[in-house]
């Protein structure tokens, strides 16, 4: 099925592009959440007349990411305290929600959990752990979570 696509898709393309992909990839996720449309011809013409309007769309969203990123500094690091056992385990563990509040709270920016990437899962130790903040499709920002025992 081809689609042409509205925003930046991660290893897809970009605005405009008009790309190939599975109908069910098309269906249940691009279409839906209107990063794409089926590339026929009335859908491509209505595109063309709007693409300048989409674009800036874009590049305010970029720009909005580029601030948040910048009021996050030159080395962000975070600390969240939590409940553990002598040896350093934790009680439960620090998962996406805890560290997009803590920076949220930390730095007042707004933040959502689907913008932390964690590839190893939760933190399940104390100590301190690079994780990723993917703020945009060409925004990442790498901050520390050091996490520590509550008092």
């Amino acid at each position: 099925m081809q689609v042409i696509l509205l925003s930046k898709v991660d290893n897809l393309g970009s605005l405009g592009d008009v790309v190939r992909v599975r109908p069910g990839y098309a269906r249940n996720f691009l279409i839906p959440y209107a990063k794409a449309k089926p590339a026929t011809k009335a859908n491509l013409a209505e595109f063309e007349e709007r693409r300048a309007e989409l674009e800036q769309k874009a590049a305010e969203e970029l720009a909005a990411a580029q601030t948040r990123a910048g009021k996050l500094g030159e080395e962000p690091s975070v600390s969240i305290p939590v409940k553990a056992g002598a040896e350093g385990k934790l009680f439960g563990s620090v998962g996406t929600e805890e560290i997009a509040k803590a920076v949220a709270d930390a730095y007042g920016i707004e933040m959502e959990k689907r913008e932390v990437r964690m590839p190893e899962g939760s933190l399940r130790a104390l100590g301190e752990f690079p994780i990723q903040l993917h703020l945009h499709s060409e925004v990442d920002v790498e901050i520390n979570v050091v996490v520590v025992p509550e008092q």
